[in-house]
Protein backbone atom coordinates (compact mmCIF):
# COMPACT_ATOMS: atom_id res chain seq x y z
CA UNK A 1 0.00 0.00 0.00
CA UNK A 2 2.81 2.40 0.88
CA UNK A 3 4.45 1.82 -2.50
CA UNK A 4 1.19 2.49 -4.31
CA UNK A 5 0.75 5.82 -2.55
CA UNK A 6 4.41 6.80 -2.72
CA UNK A 7 4.80 6.09 -6.43
CA UNK A 8 1.55 7.88 -7.15
CA UNK A 9 3.01 10.80 -5.22
CA UNK A 10 6.40 10.51 -6.92
CA UNK A 11 4.89 10.21 -10.41
CA UNK A 12 1.70 12.20 -10.23
CA UNK A 13 2.99 14.84 -7.83
CA UNK A 14 6.22 14.95 -9.83
CA UNK A 15 4.19 15.64 -12.97
CA UNK A 16 2.06 18.16 -11.09
CA UNK A 17 5.07 20.07 -9.79
CA UNK A 18 6.55 20.35 -13.31
CA UNK A 19 3.21 21.73 -14.54
CA UNK A 20 2.67 23.99 -11.54
CA UNK A 21 6.11 25.60 -11.49
CA UNK A 22 5.42 26.65 -15.07
CA UNK A 23 2.01 28.06 -14.06
CA UNK A 24 3.68 30.01 -11.25
CA UNK A 25 5.31 32.06 -14.03
CA UNK A 26 2.07 32.80 -15.89
CA UNK A 27 0.76 36.28 -16.71
CA UNK A 28 -2.28 36.13 -14.39
CA UNK A 29 -1.05 37.42 -11.02
CA UNK A 30 -3.58 35.81 -8.63
CA UNK A 31 -3.10 32.40 -10.26
CA UNK A 32 0.66 32.80 -10.34
CA UNK A 33 0.84 33.75 -6.66
CA UNK A 34 -1.42 30.85 -5.65
CA UNK A 35 0.72 28.41 -7.62
CA UNK A 36 3.85 29.48 -5.75
CA UNK A 37 2.24 28.37 -2.46
CA UNK A 38 0.85 25.20 -4.03
CA UNK A 39 4.28 24.30 -5.44
CA UNK A 40 5.77 24.33 -1.95
CA UNK A 41 3.28 21.73 -0.76
CA UNK A 42 3.43 19.61 -3.93
CA UNK A 43 7.22 19.71 -3.79
CA UNK A 44 7.06 18.24 -0.29
CA UNK A 45 4.74 15.43 -1.47
CA UNK A 46 6.99 14.66 -4.42
CA UNK A 47 10.14 14.50 -2.27
CA UNK A 48 8.36 12.37 0.35
CA UNK A 49 7.20 9.91 -2.33
CA UNK A 50 10.69 9.70 -3.82
CA UNK A 51 12.27 9.07 -0.43
CA UNK A 52 9.79 6.28 0.30
CA UNK A 53 10.45 4.65 -3.08
CA UNK A 54 14.23 4.95 -2.60
CA UNK A 55 13.91 3.34 0.84
CA UNK A 56 11.78 0.50 -0.53
CA UNK A 57 14.34 -0.16 -3.25
CA UNK A 58 16.91 -0.88 -0.51
CA UNK A 59 14.46 -3.18 1.31
CA UNK A 60 13.29 -6.76 0.93
CA UNK A 61 12.57 -8.49 -2.36
CA UNK A 62 8.83 -7.99 -1.76
CA UNK A 63 9.29 -4.26 -1.09
CA UNK A 64 11.31 -3.87 -4.29
CA UNK A 65 8.59 -5.71 -6.23
CA UNK A 66 5.92 -3.47 -4.74
CA UNK A 67 7.88 -0.36 -5.72
CA UNK A 68 8.39 -1.64 -9.28
CA UNK A 69 4.71 -2.57 -9.56
CA UNK A 70 3.75 0.96 -8.52
CA UNK A 71 6.13 2.38 -11.15
CA UNK A 72 4.60 0.12 -13.79
CA UNK A 73 1.06 1.26 -12.97
CA UNK A 74 1.69 5.00 -12.57
CA UNK A 75 4.26 5.76 -15.31
CA UNK A 76 1.81 6.21 -18.17
CA UNK A 77 -0.91 8.05 -16.19
CA UNK A 78 1.78 10.48 -15.00
CA UNK A 79 2.77 11.21 -18.62
CA UNK A 80 -0.88 11.72 -19.53
CA UNK A 81 -1.23 14.36 -16.81
CA UNK A 82 0.42 16.92 -19.06
CA UNK A 83 -2.51 16.71 -21.44
CA UNK A 84 -2.62 15.79 -25.11
CA UNK A 85 0.17 16.53 -27.58
CA UNK A 86 0.36 20.20 -28.46
CA UNK A 87 -1.02 19.44 -31.92
CA UNK A 88 -4.14 17.87 -30.34
CA UNK A 89 -4.61 20.33 -27.47
CA UNK A 90 -7.55 22.64 -28.05
CA UNK A 91 -6.34 25.39 -25.71
CA UNK A 92 -2.52 25.28 -25.76
CA UNK A 93 -1.92 27.85 -28.49
CA UNK A 94 -4.35 30.39 -27.02
CA UNK A 95 -3.05 29.81 -23.46
CA UNK A 96 0.50 30.30 -24.74
CA UNK A 97 -0.48 33.48 -26.62
CA UNK A 98 -1.99 34.96 -23.45
CA UNK A 99 0.96 33.64 -21.40
CA UNK A 100 -1.34 31.64 -19.12
CA UNK A 101 0.98 28.79 -20.05
CA UNK A 102 4.59 29.67 -20.73
CA UNK A 103 5.62 26.18 -21.85
CA UNK A 104 3.74 23.60 -23.88
CA UNK A 105 2.38 20.19 -22.85
CA UNK A 106 5.02 18.34 -24.87
CA UNK A 107 7.88 20.45 -23.52
CA UNK A 108 6.77 19.90 -19.92
CA UNK A 109 6.20 16.18 -20.48
CA UNK A 110 9.75 15.88 -21.86
CA UNK A 111 11.17 17.78 -18.89
CA UNK A 112 9.36 15.41 -16.52
CA UNK A 113 10.59 12.33 -18.41
CA UNK A 114 14.20 13.53 -18.39
CA UNK A 115 14.13 14.20 -14.64
CA UNK A 116 12.18 11.13 -13.61
CA UNK A 117 14.15 8.57 -15.59
CA UNK A 118 17.38 9.73 -13.98
CA UNK A 119 15.78 9.46 -10.53
CA UNK A 120 14.32 6.02 -11.27
CA UNK A 121 17.64 4.68 -12.55
CA UNK A 122 19.44 6.13 -9.54
CA UNK A 123 17.37 4.03 -7.10
CA UNK A 124 17.16 0.93 -9.33
CA UNK A 125 13.63 1.18 -10.75
CA UNK A 126 12.97 0.13 -14.32
CA UNK A 127 10.82 2.49 -16.38
CA UNK A 128 8.12 0.38 -18.10
CA UNK A 129 8.89 1.38 -21.68
CA UNK A 130 10.71 -0.96 -24.06
CA UNK A 131 11.43 1.87 -26.53
CA UNK A 132 13.03 4.12 -23.94
CA UNK A 133 16.44 5.39 -25.08
CA UNK A 134 18.64 8.40 -24.56
CA UNK A 135 19.27 10.65 -27.55
CA UNK A 136 22.68 12.27 -27.03
CA UNK A 137 22.05 14.84 -29.77
CA UNK A 138 18.83 16.25 -28.28
CA UNK A 139 19.91 15.31 -24.73
CA UNK A 140 16.41 13.92 -24.16
CA UNK A 141 15.03 10.53 -23.29
CA UNK A 142 12.85 9.24 -26.12
CA UNK A 143 9.81 7.22 -25.10
CA UNK A 144 6.96 5.26 -26.67
CA UNK A 145 3.72 6.76 -27.88
CA UNK A 146 1.15 7.34 -25.19
CA UNK A 147 -2.15 5.44 -25.39
CA UNK A 148 -4.35 8.47 -26.00
CA UNK A 149 -7.45 6.27 -26.29
CA UNK A 150 -7.03 5.47 -22.60
CA UNK A 151 -6.53 9.15 -21.79
CA UNK A 152 -9.66 10.29 -23.65
CA UNK A 153 -11.68 7.45 -22.19
CA UNK A 154 -10.85 8.68 -18.67
CA UNK A 155 -11.37 12.36 -19.59
CA UNK A 156 -14.80 11.52 -21.01
CA UNK A 157 -15.90 9.89 -17.75
CA UNK A 158 -15.23 6.23 -18.50
CA UNK A 159 -12.17 5.70 -16.33
CA UNK A 160 -11.81 2.70 -14.02
CA UNK A 161 -12.95 4.64 -10.93
CA UNK A 162 -15.30 7.24 -12.43
CA UNK A 163 -18.54 5.59 -11.26
CA UNK A 164 -17.10 5.07 -7.78
CA UNK A 165 -15.96 8.72 -7.59
CA UNK A 166 -19.34 10.00 -8.77
CA UNK A 167 -21.22 7.81 -6.27
CA UNK A 168 -18.90 9.07 -3.53
CA UNK A 169 -19.48 12.70 -4.58
CA UNK A 170 -23.27 12.30 -4.75
CA UNK A 171 -23.41 10.53 -1.38
CA UNK A 172 -21.49 13.25 0.43
CA UNK A 173 -23.24 16.04 -1.44
CA UNK A 174 -26.57 14.62 -0.25
CA UNK A 175 -25.30 14.10 3.30
CA UNK A 176 -24.16 17.72 3.38
CA UNK A 177 -27.54 19.08 2.35
CA UNK A 178 -28.42 19.96 5.96
CA UNK A 179 -25.30 22.14 6.24
CA UNK A 180 -26.23 24.13 3.14
CA UNK A 181 -29.83 24.48 4.36
CA UNK A 182 -28.66 25.62 7.81
CA UNK A 183 -26.34 28.21 6.24
CA UNK A 184 -29.18 29.58 4.11
CA UNK A 185 -31.54 29.70 7.10
CA UNK A 186 -28.91 31.53 9.15
CA UNK A 187 -28.33 34.01 6.32
CA UNK A 188 -32.08 34.73 6.10
CA UNK A 189 -32.25 35.16 9.88
CA UNK A 190 -29.37 37.63 9.82
CA UNK A 191 -30.98 39.58 6.97
CA UNK A 192 -34.23 39.91 8.96
CA UNK A 193 -32.32 41.19 11.99
CA UNK A 194 -30.55 43.88 9.98
CA UNK A 195 -33.76 45.17 8.33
Amino acid sequence: MQAKKSNRRTGVDGAAIVNQTMLAKCSFGPYSRAMIRICKEEGFHQRQGYEIMAKMMTGTKEQKEMAQDAMNRWWWPALMMFGPHDSASAHTSESMRWKIKVESNDFLRQRFVNRTIEQAHHIGLTVPDEKLKYNSETRNWEFSDINWDEFWNVVNGNGPCNRQRMQHHIKYHNEGKWVREAALAFEKKMQKQTH
